[in-house]
């Protein structure tokens, strides 16, 4: 079964139709259809490590300053309890808690899979990011998911390569600034070769303006480590910027979607979002 990272950004491209999420809807249609969804978002940040074991998990609305109609998507898809004790098993010696009840399909989920399996069917599970963990114990839980992908789970991380909300500006709706760049480059450049050194990008030059805060660069850290589980290096899907401080890089893992002519050369640049000054949390 394929992996995937997905550079995720403004929640609004749940709603939107543009380069990026065309490119989630060719990698939903084009995967064999997993038993399963494992994802790792960047919105469930939390001093644990844990996964969603309730049988219906809630479509969470983490965000504000939003047009209404964000508010009022839904992603109805099942859990799947019995994934829970799977990845517990898997990830030992280190402790993975089941969360019955607090979380559940958080945006950085739900915005990419409205596009990539819209008709929510295919059972979801997140499993949350430790903060008190360093980028070592990330990379090493990526490589022990690699079992899962053999029983059919689509393992996907969901944040952006570089994600600097106080760098934003709103009018380069498909630009990046000269860092931004310099960085994603560099990460694509590892990704691409050798994903099993990423962690060397915490050295870059560019580090403290791309990963200002580490939510959003970690899953990138949960593909890295499947990947060095398979043996090779991974895909990009589509890649460009948003407002400058946003990468909407995204990778695959043992799987080349059907690209549509703009996803790798940056044609057709998205629509952009209408969010205002104030919206947070993306």
């Amino acid at each position: 079964m394929p992996a995937a990272f997905i550079g995720h950004g403004n929640p609004m491209n749940a709603l939107e139709d543009n380069r990026y999420t065309r490119a989630w809807r060719t990698f939903g249609t084009s995967v064999p259809r997993p038993r399963a969804i494992l994802v790792i978002s960047a919105h469930w940040y939390i001093n644990a490590t844990a996964v969603t074991a309730m049988p219906r998990p809630r479509t969470i609305h983490d965000f504000y300053g939003f047009p209404p109609e964000l508010f009022a998507v839904g992603y109805p898809a099942p859990g799947l309890p019995e994934l829970a004790a799977e990845v517990s098993e898997v990830a030992k010696p280190a402790w993975v808690g089941a969360d019955i009840d607090s979380w559940g399909i958080d945006h950085g989920t739900w915005s990419v899979l409205v596009h990539a399996f819209p008709d929510a069917s295919i059972p979801v599970v997140q499993l949350s990011i430790n903060a008190d963990k360093g980028i070592d114990y990330h990379l090493d839980l990526g490589k022990k998911l690699a079992p899962l992908r053999e029983r059919g789970v689509l393992i996907i991380g969901s944040g952006n390569v570089v994600h600097n909300l106080r760098g934003m500006n709103w009018n380069l709706a498909d630009g990046g600034f000269d860092w931004a760049q310099r960085f994603d480059e560099d990460a694509r450049a590892q990704m691409t070769q050798s994903p099993a050194d990423v962690a060397r990008l915490d050295a870059h030059r560019d580090f403290r303006h791309a990963v200002p805060t580490p939510d959003h660069f970690i899953p990138l850290l949960y593909l890295a480590g499947l990947a060095d589980a398979a043996g090779h290096a991974t895909d990009v899907m589509v890649n460009g910027y948003a407002y400058g401080s946003l990468s909407m890089t995204s990778y695959t893992l043992g799987h080349t979607s059907p690209q549509a002519e703009d996803q790798a050369t940056g044609a057709n640049p998205p629509t952009p979002g209408e969010a205002p000054p104030d919206a947070s949390n993306i």
